[in-house]
């Protein structure tokens, strides 16, 4: 069968023609074509889907330091087909104990690198160098500039050139934004790489690196203490749970908080039981209300630094969500009023990115990583190459947004779908959106990803919705009382679906790229 390439960005890339393969080897979709290359690179040398997400995330602190340098964070979940296990992993940012009064730009600290370490040590089969190496590789001779990072330089490039080391990397010899396709090359990256790849992040976190890191943070305006990085250590954490028929769908719990909002609004559409056989109209009622409803509860048990003050299993229990739903009605939308507590909005940041992995055993990885801002401060630790991540807070900097979401059969442990998405408060909808179509109505995962979405986050009250949903669908909706507006995109997903399960079935598995980005997916399929 074929390679099947979707979202490429316009310039050639290396290796991304049709190939004709022998072996089933899995599949991968990200944000950024050329880590998602690597990443197959590391599958097709006999890696599992977490030695192809290691070696894709090394590969994106270099091409996409706007959402995953060396200073990001972020989350995983990571279903293990060997061991019959999914489990969730949060190195997300966190805040340095202490900022000075001075510090002119609050940086947060460095969760990715250790994240991707501790999750490698766990689940990953190839060596930690081979992984890393691919990203040393990327920036000691160079990488292209892709039309995602480009996209991502536009809005805030005067900001960012106004640091030199920034500017440097990013502009050109003019001093404009380097063109796609632009060769980037970034030595002193290369050289903090290439430590890692040697010593792991130990180093990084403990070591003389980690004292040279502290003195560069300090050089670019931030705050960062040896205390801060010595005392950094990724969780394992146990993933919210539903069950739609005889399949298990995970979600990650808090502080994803977007985990639990997804995985509410799945189970309430699963209980309703109206979503499959439903019109279109009355499918985008659904995820409108859903999203609503479960929005609204978020305010009840989310508390100011992203935690739960439930248990996050009993947030997804089908008795729970049909009280959420003691209001709802198909042919009405119900105001925000109706609620209590009522919706809030607040800002959320959408500078993330996401990808999704999946192996020829049937092992899957999902991970969100954000800088909690577009560059994070915008500012690069001289003489590392490592883009410095915001402080999180609560004006929409933080993990709010993030949730992945797997769903495996719960007696067989066959992998059939994993998901995730960024774009702010609409991600968790817009995955919604995406896997309510796959997994309850059995639509294939292309036409679910193509579908035009809605979302309705109670504040105001407005049911946002993408261009091209016909005129008729709309009125349908006027109908039953949503007032409405469109909004040019809602989110960006990446997922991948095995609707007879894999690795028993794996002829049908999708592995799929948001056509709204700029990314690219790979599926390989057995001949």
């Amino acid at each position: 069968m074929l390679s099947l390439l979707s979202g490429c960005s316009l310039f050639d890339l290396e290796d991304s023609e049709n190939v004709e393969v022998r072996e089933f080897i899995g599949g991968v979709a990200g944000d950024e074509p050329q880590a998602v290359l690597a990443a197959r690179g590391i599958l097709r040398s006999g890696g599992n889907a977490v030695d192809a997400a290691t070696a894709l995330y090394f590969a994106l602190s270099v091409t996409l330091p706007s959402s995953a340098s060396l200073g990001s964070g972020g989350v995983c979940l990571v279903h293990d087909a060997p061991k019959r296990k999914t489990e969730a992993l949060d190195f997300v940012l966190r805040t340095p104990r202490i900022i000075p009064q001075n510090t002119d730009r609050p940086s947060a600290i460095p969760g990715s690198p250790m994240g991707m370490f501790v999750l490698h040590t766990k689940y990953g089969n190839l060596p930690w160098s081979q992984l890393v190496a691919v990203g040393e590789r990327l920036a000691r001779f160079g990488s292209r500039a892709t039309r995602t990072l480009v996209n991502d330089l536009e809005p805030v490039a005067a900001a960012l050139f106004e640091d030199a080391s920034s500017r440097k990397i990013f502009a050109d010899r003019n001093g404009n934004i380097v063109a796609e396709g632009s060769k980037l090359v970034q030595l002193d990256l290369a050289n903090v790489l290439a430590n890692i790849r040697v010593n792991g992040p130990v180093d990084l976190y403990s070591g003389k690196l980690a004292a040279r890191l502290v003195e560069a943070v300090k050089a670019a305006g931030g705050s960062l203490s040896l205390a801060d990085l010595r005392d950094f250590s990724p969780r394992w954490l146990k993933p919210a749970k539903y069950k739609i028929a005889n399949r298990s769908a995970f979600f990650f719990p808090p502080p994803g908080a977007a985990g639990i909002v997804l995985g509410q609004m799945i189970g309430m559409l699963d209980v309703d039981d109206e979503f499959d056989d439903s019109s279109e109209v009355a499918r985008l009622h659904l995820l409108a209300e859903t999203a609503m409803r479960a929005l609204a509860e978020r305010q009840r048990w989310m508390t100011d630094d992203y935690q739960s003050r439930e248990d996050p299993d009993k947030l997804v229990e089908p008795g729970h969500l049909r009280k959420l739903l003691s209001n709802f009605s198909l042919d009405k939308h119900t105001s925000p009023g109706a609620f209590n507590p009522r919706p809030a909005a607040r800002p959320e940041n959408p500078s993330a990115t996401s990808f999704v992995v999946v192996d020829r055993l049937g092992s899957a990885v999902a991970c969100e990583l954000t800088m909690n801002n577009r560059f994070g401060v915008g500012r690069i630790a001289p003489g590392t190459g490592v883009m410095l991540a915001a402080v999180s807070n609560n004006l929409g900097r933080g993990p709010v947004s993030m949730g992945p979401m797997m769903v495996v059969h719960e007696f067989t442990r066959q992998f059939h779908f994993a998901g995730a998405a960024t774009g702010g408060v609409a991600a968790p909808t817009a995955l919604a959106n995406v896997a309510a179509r796959v997994t309850l109505s059995e639509e294939s995962l292309r036409s679910a990803m193509d579908q035009r979405r809605v979302h309705h986050g109670g504040a105001p009250d407005t049911t946002y919705y993408e261009p091209g949903i016909p005129p008729e669908v709309i009125a349908g909706l006027t109908r039953r009382g949503h007032r409405v507006a469109a909004t040019p995109t809602l989110g960006i997903v990446n997922a991948a679906s095995c609707p007879e399960g894999m690795p028993r079935e794996p002829d049908g598995c999708e592995v799929v790229s948001d056509r709204r980005g700029s990314g690219l997916a790979i599926n390989v399929n057995r001949r």
